[in-house]
């Protein structure tokens, strides 16, 4: 029986500066005729597939927090979406708070094209993330933003304070209806709320992974830094955290890597494996 190897890609997988050195690539892609090989990850399909020029995946990918299931060449595994009325209320929501979020929506589902849909209200956060984006052609600019029929992800950025307050907002007026992530974002020093399909979350996507592959989750290795991992840290049989990881992502480990993702902490675990 294979074993399986699923990492997350920000801050795990992938470096500060969103490259994958030569040394990682060699010692993933080592794996990949013995093994199943395969990324979880908040990322949309477009920009993971462009991160892993080089690296070999041998699975569907758990993409969008376990929104998407797909695999690299654009073969839809599985959707988890929010419909268009339950987004725009989230949205109506928000902007009592002051703030508009970014949505990951799927616009074309036969050429599995997403949209990254933003208002041209924004505040310091979105601006910078922004910058990230300037050359992609799925960007979306509203005067008023709306949601369009399936939606794989709101995305709210700005202080901790003000995102504590508008998920209790949210969790008052929709309960258990949604999945909330609301955690720390490296890149430009912020807080996100991320808003899912109450079935959406990377633990899921690696069930629907298994049962479309059909390997034994017994025989699961994960690896991960952040509060959205905490779900696949829980399922599979090894949980491996890099140095870098949340304080209540690294008190689940099985196992804590003295490297970081800047260290090429996956590869230089997986090296040790052999």
């Amino acid at each position: 029986m294979k074993n399986i190897y699923i990492t997350d890609l920000d801050h795990t997988f992938l470096r500060n500066d969103l490259s994958i050195s030569d040394y990682t690539k060699k010692i993933w892609n080592s794996f990949s005729d013995s093994s199943i090989m395969g990324i979880a990850t908040a990322r949309t399909h477009m920009k993971t597939v462009h991160f892993l020029k080089g690296v070999e995946v041998n699975a569907p990918m758990i993409l969008l927090d376990g929104a998407l299931i797909a695999t690299m060449d654009k073969k839809i595994i599985e959707t988890k979406t929010l419909c268009r009325n339950v987004s725009d209320m989230i949205i109506d929501e928000g902007w009592k708070f002051g703030i508009y979020p970014f949505v990951l929506s799927l616009s074309d589902e036969k050429n599995l094209r997403e949209s990254f849909l933003h208002d041209k209200v924004l505040n310091k956060y979105q601006i910078e993330v922004l910058k990230r984006y300037s050359g992609d052609d799925n960007l979306k600019s509203f005067d008023g933003i709306r949601a369009e029929d399936k939606n794989f992800k709101i995305v709210y950025m700005a202080d901790e304070e003000l995102l504590i307050e508008l998920h209790e907002h949210l969790v008052n007026i929709f309960g258990d209806d949604l999945k909330y992530i609301l955690a720390p974002e490296a890149y430009v020093g912020c807080h996100f709320l991320t808003i899912l399909n109450k079935d959406a979350d990377k633990a899921h996507g690696i069930k629907s992974v298994s049962e479309y592959l059909g390997f034994n989750l017994q025989n699961l290795t994960v690896f991960g830094d952040n509060l959205n991992d905490i779900g696949m840290f829980n399922l599979a049989n090894t949980a491996v955290a890099v140095a870098n990881s949340h304080d209540d992502v690294l008190v689940l480990a099985d196992v804590v890597l003295t490297y970081t993702n800047e260290e090429d902490a996956v590869a230089k675990y997986l090296e040790s494996l052999s």
